[in-house]
């Protein structure tokens, strides 16, 4: 027959990962689940239906349930009590481990110290863990004073890192505008250039114009000679010797 225990640690268990509820949510049909464990099963299953009774939930994201969260982390604490309360017993006797066999290096009780472990030296279990926590803490020291060795170093690290970020900012700032001004420099000596060879070419063409200008009126002029000279070699030679013995 199960313990009143384990029947409370079944109903304190979900459903669906059957561990003890972590932050429990309520679900209409008055079911509860861990919070993690019901997004969980909605994700696999594509829709917001219970994983007990499979009734659709209509809230996205249910209410805790609160008095269900305080009983667990109750009984959470209680066992956790228990568990150390057990450590603290010997296994064979159930006695309070009181003291500390050095031949065998374990901690045992008045029963143990009669039976198995007589002749043993023995001393109190509260001076053995003193003398052991003073060793512990006479190596933490030294381990304390590395950290802080690497804590100092690191900071250093850090600092320095942060000093080549920002420095290599201002050498990337600097460097756009230096090529910024000398893509202006660039674009000004582009225009320059441009209005230059525009004037040059308006000038030349200017010339070029003229001396068209000059040949057209030669041209035109030896044109009407040349068509005067054709209209007296056309003409009868009467008229052509007349005309030719006037001139």
């Amino acid at each position: 027959m199960a313990s009143g225990s384990s029947l409370l640690e079944e109903e304190l268990s979900c459903p669906v990962c059957t561990e003890i509820f972590r932050d429990p949510v309520l679900l209409s049909c008055s079911h509860s689940f861990c919070k993690a464990c019901l997004q969980k099963y909605w994700e696999q299953k594509g829709s917001r239906e219970c994983p007990v009774c499979k009734r659709r939930s209509s809230r996205e994201l249910p209410p805790y349930n609160l008095s269900l969260r305080n009983t667990c982390e109750a009984f959470l604490k209680e066992r956790s009590q228990r568990e150390k309360a057990k450590s603290e017993l010997c296994r064979l006797h159930s006695e309070k481990l009181k003291l500390f066999c050095l031949d065998d290096d374990e901690p045992i009780c008045v029963d143990c110290l009669r039976e198995q472990h007589r002749n043993h030296n023995f001393c109190p279990i509260e001076e053995v863990a003193l003398k052991y926590k003073e060793k512990l803490r006479t190596a933490l020291a030294p381990l304390q004073e590395k950290l802080k060795a690497f804590n100092a170093v690191k900071l250093i690290c850090d600092q320095t890192a942060e000093h080549i970020k920002s420095q290599a900012q201002h050498t990337e700032k600097q460097i756009k505008m230096e090529f910024e001004k000398l893509q202006q420099f660039l674009k000004d000596e582009e225009a320059a250039r441009i209005v230059a060879l525009r004037e040059e070419e308006e000038r030349k063409s200017q010339v070029m114009k003229e001396k068209i200008e000059k040949m057209t009126e030669e041209i035109s002029t030896l044109s009407e000679q040349i068509r005067a000279i054709e209209q007296e070699l056309g003409a009868e030679d009467v008229s052509f010797l007349q005309v030719s013995h006037v001139s």
